[in-house]
């Protein structure tokens, strides 16, 4: 146990050791340059863990590897919760069945999509295909991390899904103004897509909310509904993961069922945090906490997710990624490609239809 008397001090030091790595990521990631780019706290500290893995990681206690796992598990569960505090009901019902419908489809067919090149096509194991397909199909590095306990996957494997996120998602952040000043603006684009559904196609498609809020304000004289629009649809996908690892723990052990044969023996795995998480966003949504108190739970809350980013960098060794070669990148690129060119469509023929 993680806090018995004997592995308590430990667990301690090992818990006060990841905050102060993700105290440094934090202040990285708020470096004027490093904020231009877009990178959050979260992808700073995964890389400082990394970085730690492969150098220093001899020379720590191995008594505080406890605190290290239990900030990579325990911490994470709590701060996906406390994500809800980012989303209300109201801001999804705000975009309307455009928005809903552009979220459930991006989400569902880039998961399926995602696991399924990984698996079958580029024949990665299940858990790294599933966590780099939920990273696409959801809201990037908070995804991966929200997935990482049903599936019980390894660090490393949730390391790779992560960087397939910072590398796609960051080429999205660069493209899609490109995209609408060159050929999709409405007075001189050739595929013409209003702000607003424009707005709807940068939410339901780009990977990390930070990198959606930074496309629009990346376009000239942008109209604020295409920076809304692609915020609320955003969220809507966000609020989505929770129904998401419900039905992946179904599935997983409806899958153990199959396999063993024993149903007796097969645990059903629901990921109660997901629910928790649900209830947090239907709990803000009634607005009683007042909105400065809402921002620090906020802040606190991407402190703690970046706590679990960094401990999940730290059990990142460069030896377990060897015979992977380049098929996560296939996986993400195939993925990368749908969002852009699927959604792109998508977004038009629900709009038209709407």
């Amino acid at each position: 146990m993680a806090f018995s008397a004997q592995n308590r001090k430990g667990t301690l030091s090992g818990i006060v050791f990841v905050a102060l790595f993700a105290m440094a990521a934090t202040y990285i990631a708020n470096l004027a340059p490093i904020h231009a780019l877009g990178l959050s706290p979260l992808v700073i500290g995964i890389v400082i863990g990394i970085f730690y893995a492969n150098t220093l990681h001899n020379h720590i206690p191995s008594e505080w590897e406890s605190g290290i796992v239990f900030s990579g598990k325990k911490i994470l569960r709590f701060a996906i919760v406390l994500y809800g505090f980012r989303i209300t009901f109201q801001q999804i019902a705000e975009v309307g069945m455009e928005g809903f419908l552009v979220s459930a489809i991006m989400l569902s067919t880039t998961f399926i999509l995602g696991t399924w090149l990984g698996t079958t096509i580029f024949k990665m194991e299940k858990d790294t295909s599933m966590l780099t397909a939920s990273g696409a199909a959801v809201c990037g590095a908070a995804a991966v991390l929200a997935t990482e306990p049903v599936l019980k996957a390894e660090g490393h494997k949730t390391a790779i899904a992560v960087s397939m996120v910072v590398l796609f998602g960051t080429v999205s952040m660069f493209l899609y103004p490109v995209l609408y000043t060159t050929i999709i603006e409405p007075a001189t684009g050739f595929l013409h897509m209003t702000p607003s559904q424009f707005g709807i196609y940068v939410g339901g498609t780009i990977h990390e909310v930070a990198q959606v809020v930074a496309v629009p304000f990346s376009i000239p004289n942008a109209p604020e509904e295409m920076a809304n629009n692609a915020v609320i649809v955003k969220m809507t996908r966000v609020i989505m993961i929770a129904p998401m690892l419900i039905i992946l723990g179904l599935y997983l052990s409806y899958s153990a069922k199959k396999e063993g044969g024993d149903s007796s023996a097969v645990k059903l795995v629901i990921p109660w945090f997901a629910v928790y998480f649900i209830g947090v966003a239907g709990f803000n949504s009634l607005q009683l906490i007042p909105e400065n108190i809402v921002n620090i739970i906020n802040e606190v809350d991407t402190f703690l997710l970046t706590m679990a980013m960094t401990a999940l960098g730290m059990g990142t060794r460069f030896a377990k990624f060897k015979g992977l070669g380049l098929a996560p990148v296939y996986t993400a690129l195939g993925m990368f490609i749908w969002l852009v060119l699927g959604g792109f469509v998508v977004v038009k023929l629900i709009t038209a239809i709407l």
